[in-house]
């Protein structure tokens, strides 16, 4: 019998559920830990998921022989020091979306998972959709050359809001968080990115930040992409893509595809889920289990935030 994967997870908050949803389905994988920003939340999570401690601090779940590993749903800023903190207590890591709000941090991420030789993964949720999974297929066989993609990231967040409507302790961000998905994504399917190019609209008199950008991005295979991303926006709301190959054009709704003519493509046998988040998860307990690196190590997402760091340049210089 294979020993269970002992999971903790911090940052118990509307993604951090679908984390647990999703690790729930997956076979020799105990829930032993939550930490969250409140006791309270921290202990009726713990309840609801049969994990057997909760707390306020990462502290005292990284101190437990009980945690294997650690999945990070915690506030953009915490990320980088957290996944570190993870490494340095002998504990696997995934860190959800963003690694880091910074290159030097992204770096020093890296630094500290090769130190350590332990698995740190980054939540980069959209190479487990079924519908990119099934687009990635096609172009690795050879069946599709991808000239351009189009995305929209579309929000309405003109208060510091959660998922769940509730108030938000910390600030999210276009550019290190909603645009990390595309620019990761974009190298994935057309190779690293060669040249990026940024504009946003005018910053919130009150959280701070640009609630409207548009960022052009080049791969070394010459597709183009075209990101436009806004907090402004009143529905509907998400992200979609659009790929235009040579061969087809097919639009993505996170784990639905349709083609060009909005005639729906079945993705089901993709994976054995139609859960990105689940599929993910799964990825990082098998890697983990087999000592390997993870599709979405924090080395193969590293460029990523280059590519952003340098983008935020750009912004700043204007």
């Amino acid at each position: 019998m294979t020993t269970p994967l002992r999971i903790a997870l911090a940052g118990a908050g509307a993604f951090g559920e679908k984390h647990l949803d999703g690790l729930k389905l997956i076979d020799g994988v105990e829930i032993t830990s939550i930490i969250s920003r409140t006791g309270e939340q921290a202990a009726a999570v713990a309840q609801k998921y049969g994990a057997r401690h909760s707390s306020t601090e990462l502290a005292d779940a990284l101190a437990r022989d009980d945690v294997d590993a650690v999945i990070l749903c915690t506030p953009t800023q915490m990320h980088a020091s957290q996944a570190i903190a993870c490494m340095d207590a002998g504990k696997h890591v995934q860190v959800e979306i963003p690694l880091a709000d910074s290159w030097a941090d992204a770096e020093a991420v890296l630094a500290k998972a090769k130190e350590t030789g332990l698995t740190c993964m980054v939540g980069h949720t959209r190479r487990f959709n079924p519908s990119h999974q099934w687009v990635h297929n096609r172009i690795a066989a050879g069946e599709l050359h991808l000239q351009q993609m189009d995305v929209q990231t579309y929000f309405f967040r003109r208060k510091n809001m959660n998922a769940r409507g509730e108030p938000r302790s910390w600030t999210d961000h276009l550019l290190w968080h909603h645009a990390a998905h595309t620019v990761d994504l974009f190298a994935w399917q057309a190779g690293r990115i060669v040249k990026a190019h940024a504009l946003e609209g005018p910053h919130h008199p009150e959280l701070g930040i640009a609630m409207d950008m548009s960022i052009q991005l080049k791969s070394e295979s010459g597709a183009i992409c075209t990101l436009s991303l806004s907090f402004n926006n009143d529905g509907p709301l998400g992200t979609f893509f659009r790929y235009i190959g040579d061969t087809g054009t097919y639009i993505a709704r996170y784990d639905d595809l349709v083609n060009g003519k909005e005639e729906k493509i079945d993705v089901s046998q993709v994976a054995v889920s139609m859960n990105g988040i689940e599929l993910q998860d799964r990825e990082f307990v098998s890697a983990i289990r087999q000592g390997r690196e993870p599709n979405s190590s924090v080395a193969q997402v590293l460029d990523c935030y280059r590519v952003l760091g340098e983008l935020e340049r750009q912004l700043a210089a204007r």
